[in-house]
């Protein structure tokens, strides 16, 4: 099945499937087979069962075989979200599978922490280099004065900066490192010590390559096996990889980590809601085993371990983030395209769409969140 806009979409058919989608439909200003940037074209007659009982998964599976187009799914997923079809659109089984999983298994253990690495940002760095900008943070930028993807990047890397109060000569261990943005960052501007962990072998080859020449360490770890002592600690964009039956000895890992003193930074994507779940489509194909902290989880979980200083949420600039890298992915796929099939383009193209839309609906948030330990001076939390 093709989705070339040239073709004309597929006669919808006349069946229970079709019907009871466009009810869930009905209201949220996304049609089928209509005209407006948010509506569905459907191009082949099994889209409806396909999506009635397979939910969000059977609905990115279908477009990345190409069975739907649609020219902006941000802003399909924005109103479905907004219609209140985010939990409907899981099937029971779905969440009963997830629940069960996560009930009776680790699915973030030291033996599968590695599991993310390879399926997602082992994929190979010639794609992200051209889906992000050249400080290669593969997290959500701050656009508060910013008006363009790198500026926001470095404005985020810079406040992070601030509100640990680097000074020359820390110690700072980077959690999750990525490709080195903040290591990199803070060593040529603070003038500070970097040790920074991943968990990807592509991620830490990079890293070491942009980082050349600094003081900075990339290890490839799991964070469970950190020793030391770090007079700062920061960690952007991993939490949603440590999984709620590990929040408590992730925290207590950062307490036997931090110095007297120090500061510690937390900068996650968070859920609106507490339920531990996982949209199916992204455990599958995006990020494996991941799941989204609440507020509760992250209060709970650090309550024994850190003071909580301050709590920033900057949501809204996910949305234009992701835009920003599903235009790059747009403009410059024609580059790598021998080296990556459709499906994977169109897997990214979901994936970067759905997400800004979630974020544009509000359903997901942006956090950053600052902890000191055993600190007496007042805490004043840059913006």
């Amino acid at each position: 099945m093709t989705s070339d806009p040239r073709i004309r979409p597929t006669a919808l058919p006349d069946t229970r499937a079709r019907r009871v989608i466009e009810q869930l439909l009905d209201g949220s200003g996304v049609t089928l087979n209509g005209d407006a940037p948010q509506d569905l074209r459907i191009y082949h007659p099994d889209f409806f069962s396909r999506v009635l009982h397979q939910g969000t998964l059977g609905l990115g599976e279908a477009y990345m075989d190409g069975w739907w187009e649609c020219e902006r799914i941000d802003e399909m997923a924005y109103r479905l979200l907004r219609h209140g079809l985010g939990d409907r659109a899981h099937t029971p089984s779905e969440r009963l599978m997830y629940r069960l999983q996560s009930g009776f298994f680790n699915l973030q253990s030291k033996a599968r922490a590695y599991i993310v690495g390879e399926a997602h940002y082992d994929l190979g760095n010639d794609l992200f280099e051209r889906m992000l900008d050249p400080t290669m943070c593969y997290s959500c930028g701050y656009w508060k004065t910013a008006d363009s993807l790198y500026e926001a990047q470095r404005a985020k890397l810079e406040l992070a900066c601030r509100k640990l109060e680097l000074a020359p000569g820390m110690r700072v261990l980077d959690i999750g490192c990525g490709w080195g943005s903040f290591a990199e960052h803070a060593a040529r501007h603070h003038s500070v010590e970097v040790t920074g962990i991943t968990i990807s072998r592509e991620q830490a080859r990079l890293a070491e390559e942009r980082c050349s020449g600094l003081p900075v360490s990339i290890e490839l770890m799991d964070y469970r096996d950190l020793t030391g002592r770090f007079d700062r600690i920061v960690s952007i964009g991993m939490f949603e990889h440590v999984g709620h039956r590990n929040y408590p000895t992730y925290f207590a890992t950062v307490e036997r980590l931090l110095a007297a003193e120090g500061l510690f930074l937390l900068h996650t994507i968070g859920s609106n809601h507490s339920e531990i779940s996982a949209d199916p489509w992204v455990n599958r194909y995006i990020f494996p085993n991941g799941v989204l902290p609440s507020a509760m989880h992250i209060a709970s979980a650090s309550e024994p371990h850190l003071l909580m200083e301050d709590w920033q949420n900057f949501g809204p600039d996910y949305d234009r983030t992701l835009m920003a890298w599903l235009a790059n992915v747009d403009d410059h796929w024609h580059e790598i395209a021998d080296r990556y099939n459709e499906r994977t383009r169109r897997m990214f193209r979901y994936y970067l769409a759905v997400c800004a839309g979630a974020f544009r609906a509000r359903h997901l948030q942006l956090w950053q969140v600052a902890f000191s330990r055993d600190r007496m001076a007042r805490y004043d939390a840059p913006r």
